[in-house]
């Protein structure tokens, strides 16, 4: 997660200084920004007759480059906050203001999407006694960091939703730790009203769930449920809660067209009523590695696409549909299945399924659930 801390005043930027000390040892990566109004002159080095301003306490941002790694250096914002926030949201950075609640309101307001899609906001006064999550406090896991900071800082974490302040079962903090997309967000909040009412939520899941079971869950296999974790396409009124687990396995001709490659891809979700939401990448042999169309296809639905040698694919262990003609051509018996297993980590899903001239097979990543709710 990459954290940008905006900070308005001297005071404000040493507590927004406290925050990176504190969080430099995890995996964040912490930038600094000050949008301070004090100023001083200072006189330039080529000409002292020549006089600049620059803002207090704060490194010039003389250019675009933001620091990629914790180095503390603070980058002075030129533009409005408004437009500062839209572009940190728009990178998907969590934001942290220290500084007045009402600020960071009238920031993020023309930027605000939904639940899903929201940047996690937070709201830390200069004196470091609260921590407020605004915006995004489950999926964004901007209540998490909030606990975290103020655990960090001697600070008191004003958390605000429903569930959370009650230390009751949030489904959606649920799935975003567990790696789970929320297919209907808008169900929401019919699944948490149930638990705010004091009734048990009924969850299907086909994999084994680890931990102490909430009180507020009562775990079924019935289709009809509130909530399931699924891989599949299912046309019912639960909150579908879906692993981002699948790894899509591809074998080609040469020179074969994205076309062609989503005309596959569609008949194979058409079929078997896989989640599109699950799919998180790709996987072929590395002789496919700068094929155009494998490129185009994968670069339209946002995945990696992973090659692997023949050497490598040969030595995976396991049963795998064995092809005379694809070893003879690429030194390896079968790519799609063998590459979506390499590629996941995990086991074969769906073996081989082939058509104008393009094959493909899902393999599924491990998958171990378990009750927390913070990632």
């Amino acid at each position: 997660m990459k954290i940008s801390v905006i900070s308005f005043t001297k005071t404000g930027q040493k507590m927004a200084e406290r925050i990176l000390k504190s969080m430099c040892g995890g995996d964040e990566t912490i930038i600094l920004y000050s949008k301070c109004s004090r100023k001083k002159t200072v006189q330039t080095a080529e000409n002292s007759g020549d006089v600049t301003t620059q803002t207090f306490g704060v490194i010039p941002n003389q250019d675009t480059n933001v620091p990629t790694d914790n180095t503390g250096n603070t980058i002075a914002v030129q533009e409005s906050v408004s437009v500062w926030a839209g572009e940190q949201m728009a990178a998907h950075h969590a934001l942290v203001f220290v500084g007045a609640c009402g600020i960071a309101v009238r920031a993020i307001a023309p930027w605000i999407t939904d639940k899903l899609h929201d940047s996690p906001v937070l709201v830390m006064d200069e004196q470091g006694q609260y921590v407020i999550p605004l915006l995004s406090g489950h999926v964004g896991g901007a209540n998490e960091l909030a606990v975290r900071l103020a655990g960090e800082l001697g600070a008191v974490p004003v958390i605000t939703t429903a569930t959370d302040s009650r230390g009751l079962f949030a489904v959606d903090s649920w799935a975003n730790a567990q790696g789970c997309l929320v297919k209907e967000p808008e169900r929401i909040k019919w699944v948490s009203s149930k638990v705010l009412d004091g009734k048990q939520i009924q969850l299907r899941c086909p994999w084994p769930i680890s931990g102490e079971k909430p009180e507020e869950v009562s775990l079924t296999e019935e289709e009809a449920c509130d909530a399931a974790v699924t891989l599949y396409q299912e046309e019912n009124t639960a909150l579908h809660l879906i692993p981002k687990a699948l790894t899509l396995g591809v074998g080609c001709r040469k020179g074969m067209s994205q076309a062609a490659l989503e005309n596959a891809y569609a008949a194979l979700l058409a079929e078997q009523d896989f989640a599109p939401e699950a799919f998180v990448q790709a996987a072929s042999i590395d002789l496919k590695a700068n094929e155009p169309g494998l490129l185009a296809f994968c670069t339209a639905h946002s995945w990696e696409l992973k090659t692997y040698s023949a050497e490598e694919l040969s030595k995976l262990p396991g049963d795998f549909t064995p092809s005379p003609f694809v070893a003879q051509v690429t030194g390896v018996d079968n790519v799609c299945e063998r590459s979506a297993v390499k590629a996941s980590g995990g086991t074969l899903l769906l073996p081989k399924t082939a058509g104008g001239g393009v094959t493909l097979a899902l393999a599924v990543r491990p998958f171990a659930p378990d009750w927390r709710t913070e990632q």
